[in-house]
């Protein structure tokens, strides 16, 4: 590797990165890699994904200390992925271990540290088994992580098992560090949507113990109860380090083109007024149901406001039907998209990466949670940073939302001249500067993150 010719091997502190195969864990591991490698020369980060993600990710910009590690491509194809969650964690907890610890052998210099997504339960075991020291990074939220850590508590209090539509607007006001939250505000995991594999995030908890690091992707000022709460009862460091998203490349001048991509939705934004513009993406993995998908579409044309959709797999159904005030697209920039001066609101499934980017540029959210964490995200935007208002309001979580409730949600929610907005978006501006405070030098996350280096390659050198 010529950028570390001057180097000794011995003095280079080598990462392994790995990450759970998905979209909403691989773009904060990469992000943290980013972040090392461009704070130290002396570390060289081998992040390792299968020959599939390797194809989808690896001709993007990177510091010269990042390289791409591949294994074969034993997990079921990111297309063919959809509505098969289970099985396919399954199998990533079945299938990566024999590959991934293969390359760990045949990679020079040898591994001096691994960071691993905390869902990897396989790869806290494979670290210990090679005398290696591993930090364990956790890609949702501090209070998912303090309610799978805290859920001997919610069984204690009769709040698990539970029956939603008779107890889901009961108070949980237990769990340290945790604001009140509604039941049906905790993730869906504990009382619908992924319950069959709720076992798995007790496993990946419980794998956090065979850890040297944990790693939140979290801004300390957003979450510092939930945070301080956590460190007062796990003896591992802890270091914050978020919002890990992308905000470097938007110092970048080529904007980033996706897939097949042929708008040139910049230009169409630029076009729009100020703050007018609802972004709308349901994120990558989970998908709502057509018939909602319909009625969304439907309540966006219907609403007058202009929108800019990000819808993957259906864009060209919607392209016919979204009007003149709408520009469907199957991808886009997201970060840049949101850090548009037309931009006035994001219509979210509220995962962490787009709640992150969405606090990062200061702009109100539309929260429409389906699965997982994504529902206690929802519940921080609008009741504890106050940026954002709930599409669904009521217990029953599949009902299906009409038209004409979305097209007049939609456009009180983007009515620029409205005090409550002014107000909201007033906020999300706060918010944002929070964030930006965090990654500049000496900020909290800045520093958390120099103290993680410090640590890792005082172990190195040890």
């Amino acid at each position: 590797m010529d950028h570390l010719g001057n180097l000794e091997p011995t003095n280079i502190c080598h990462v392994m990165a790995l990450s759970y195969p998905g979209r909403g864990h691989i773009n904060p591991m990469m992000n943290l890699c980013r972040s090392l490698a461009s704070k130290r020369p002396d570390i060289l980060v081998t992040f390792v994904v299968t020959e599939e993600w390797l194809g989808l990710i690896g001709s993007e910009t990177k510091p010269d200390n990042i390289r791409f590690g591949s294994i074969p491509n034993v997990l079921t194809s990111e297309r063919a992925r959809a509505g098969k969650f289970p099985a396919f964690f399954q199998e990533v907890l079945t299938k990566m271990e024999a590959p991934v610890e293969r390359l760990l052998g045949q990679l020079k210099p040898p591994v001096s540290t691994i960071v691993a997504d905390t869902y990897l339960m396989w790869a806290f075991e494979m670290a210990n088994r090679n005398n290696i020291p591993v930090a364990s990074l956790w890609t949702m939220s501090v209070p998912v992580y303090s309610v799978f850590q805290h859920f001997d508590l919610l069984v204690q209090n009769g709040h698990f098992p539970i029956e939603l539509k008779e107890r889901g607007e009961e108070l949980v006001e237990y769990i340290p560090g945790i604001s009140s939250t509604r039941v049906v505000d905790l993730p869906t995991c504990v009382y619908g949507h992924g319950r069959d594999i709720l076992h798995r995030g007790f496993e990946a908890i419980a794998s956090v113990s065979k850890a040297q690091f944990l790693l939140f992707c979290s801004v300390y000022e957003l979450e510092s109860q939930a945070i301080d709460a956590l460190k007062a009862s796990i003896s591992l460091p802890i270091y914050h380090i978020g919002p890990t998203i992308p905000y470097f490349k938007l110092e970048q001048e080529e904007i980033v083109t996706g897939p097949g991509e042929t708008t040139n939705y910049f230009r169409w934004l630029d076009m729009q007024p100020r703050g007018s513009v609802l972004y709308v993406s349901q994120g990558s993995t989970h998908s709502a149901p057509s018939a909602q998908l319909d009625e969304i579409a439907a309540g966006l044309r219907d609403s007058g406001v202009r929108y800019l959709w990000v819808a993957r797999a259906e864009a060209s159904l919607f392209k016919e039907g979204c009007g003149g005030m709408g520009l469907v697209v199957p991808w886009c920039d997201q970060l840049r998209v949101l850090c548009h001066p037309s931009l006035g609101g994001f219509w979210s499934h509220c995962g962490w990466g787009s709640t992150s980017e969405a606090a990062f540029a200061g702009i109100p959210l539309l929260t429409f949670p389906l699965y997982w964490d994504q529902a206690p995200n929802s519940k921080v935007i609008v009741d504890d940073w106050k940026i954002g208002w709930r599409v669904k309001s009521g217990l029953d979580v599949d009902k299906l939302i009409k038209r004409d409730e979305i097209a007049g949600l939609v456009k009180r929610f983007m009515d620029s001249e409205s005090d409550e907005v002014k107000e909201m978006r007033r906020r999300a501006r706060e918010i944002s500067e929070i964030c930006r405070r965090a990654i500049r030098k000496g900020g909290s996350s800045d520093t958390s993150i120099d103290a993680f280096i410090d640590d890792i390659l005082r172990h190195h050198k040890n």
